[in-house]
């Protein structure tokens, strides 16, 4: 495929509208550190002192999983196969109503920091995903620079840096509460930039019924595929149901969720800001998905990737940005932004959540403490965590092909896990020492997540190709069934194994 062809070049008030945001994102970091007396321990600067409200945890909530990625490739994903992708609506609630009454009061009574604390095998299971975070955090910062950087001229490594100093100055400074704050900044940014490109193309294209017509004439709104195989990449059932499981890996278990839910200052608090994260969640899908529909109307008749205008499918966004705002000083800028807000709000999640885990459970269970030294230990880790993941990104930049299989191989982690975390909920007779943990999360969690994915990306063998082609949206359930069904089994065995070995026992020794 061809070079990408650059449109234009960015102007000077686009540099301007870009260096703002990060100009305002550090702002918060240097406000939260210095207000309410500063972070005068760990749990102030890792939890916000669990004193955060609903409405900006809601907002985090929604900013911290909606990346540049889902800025970029959701668009592309409607323009190629249509906006099937708007039922993601219904996995996003099922997610929330499942998170919300089975996970959440868990968490949040228990009061922990670290998600880990409730396994017996903290320690490797937090080194293993500390590995993941941070393998994904770099991409995160790469890929979209990238993309950008191909269509609009912008340059690759200053986006890089820029955005990567930035975002660890402000979690350093300012721990959670920056991060919360700054993330709610950053979600206008991207509704910012989603609005001005709708708007300048329904202005361009004659009106919105005018592209929804353009869109149904050429297949782009098939919502409705019922069709239960699984093979199939997206379907309703896929993507409600396959979607769901995703997303309550995210929302359920993960450390940068669950980490915003507790901070909260009630559980009422916590509930709320789930529920009204769920309006933003709808309200960035239906933004991504009309701006695909917008691409689809304004290029159905000269397609820039087969064309040759651009080298992959994610430039289309910028593309577009650049062919239609081109002539307007500033609002390139400010989608370039939303995008680099997307990546600011992932980035400064998984610092926060990295340098949380590893003072639950790395430091203090080995290293007694005061909370004011363990809150500059806290800080510290931030600041090295930031330095990991711009280091990160510029070993993305050599993976090429492989970037694919590392995003897929992150995204299947929460199945394994949801399957762990709810082996421990609704059955109070599962085995909890740490060998039998350890079989379900290094043997089942591993083949299900990292041999599985490398499996399927890297190659198959004829007699197995249906398995090969399995939607990708079924490799978190199939990885959470998975660990239950063994985890019940060897806890019903190990179990079992105990009592009859007591009974012998008392048989012969009593």
């Amino acid at each position: 495929m061809a070079a990408a062809h650059i449109v234009g070049t960015f102007a000077v008030w686009d540099y301007v509208v870009f260096a703002l945001m990060l100009l305002v994102s550090a702002a918060v970091g240097v406000y939260c550190a210095m207000s309410g007396g500063g972070q005068q321990s760990s749990q102030d600067f890792l939890m916000g002192g669990r004193k955060m409200t609903a409405v900006p945890v809601a907002l985090s909530l929604t900013a911290t999983f909606m990346s540049a990625i889902t800025v970029l490739a959701t668009p592309s994903e409607v323009y190629q196969y249509g906006a099937m992708f708007i039922l993601f609506t219904l996995s996003y609630s099922l997610m929330v109503f499942v998170t919300s009454e089975v996970f959440l009061p868990i968490f949040y009574r228990l009061g922990v920091t670290s998600t880990y604390e409730v396994s017996s095998i903290r320690s490797p299971l937090t080194s293993k995903l500390h590995q993941e975070t941070v393998l994904y955090t770099g991409i995160v910062i790469y890929v979209p620079a990238l993309a950008l950087k191909q269509v609009t001229g912008f340059d690759l490594w200053g986006a890089v840096m820029s955005t990567g100093i930035v975002c660890t100055f402000y979690c350093s400074l300012g721990g959670l509460k920056a991060v919360v704050w700054t993330d709610v900044f950053q979600l206008a940014t991207m509704m910012a930039g989603f609005l001005v490109v709708i708007i300048r193309a329904v202005l361009l294209h004659g009106g919105f019924s005018v592209i929804i017509d353009d869109s149904q004439k050429g297949g782009r709104l098939n919502l409705w595929d019922f069709d239960p195989n699984p093979f199939k990449r997206h379907t309703f059932w896929t993507i409600t149901f396959g979607g769901a499981f995703v997303w309550i890996g995210i929302y359920g278990v993960s450390q940068a969720q669950v980490q915003r839910y507790v901070s909260c200052k009630s559980l009422n608090h916590a509930r709320t800001s789930l529920y009204l994260n769920l309006v933003g969640l709808w309200a960035i899908l239906l933004c991504a998905v009309f701006s695909g529909l917008c691409l689809y109307a304004i290029y159905q008749d000269c397609d820039p990737w087969t064309a040759g205008l651009i080298s992959a499918p994610d430039q289309l966004m910028p593309y577009l940005v650049m062919d239609i705002l081109r002539d307007y000083p500033g609002l390139p800028g400010l989608f370039v932004a939303a995008a680099f807000s997307g990546t600011l709000s992932t980035v400064s999640s998984s610092i926060n959540a990295l340098a949380a885990v590893t003072v639950e459970d790395l430091v203090k269970p080995y290293i007694s403490m005061s909370d004011r030294k363990l809150s500059w230990i806290s800080k510290g880790l931030s600041l090295f965590y930031g330095a990991v993941c711009i280091g990160m990104a510029a070993i993305a930049s050599l993976l090429g092909g492989l970037l694919e299989a590392a995003l897929s191989i992150f995204g299947i982690i929460g199945g394994p896990l949801v399957g762990l975390f709810s082996l421990g909920i609704f059955c109070p007779f599962a085995n909890s020492t740490v060998s039998t943990v350890q079989f379900l999360h290094k043997k089942t969690g591993k083949m299900i997540g990292t041999d599985f994915v490398f499996w399927c990306s890297f190659g198959s063998a004829q007699l197995v190709d249906g398995w090969y082609s399995l939607s990708y949206l079924y490799f978190s359930p199939a990885g959470a069934i998975t660990v239950f069904a063994v985890g019940v089994i060897m806890s019903l065995l190990t179990g079992l194994a105990f009592l009859l070995t007591s009974k012998l026992y008392f048989l012969f020794f009593s």
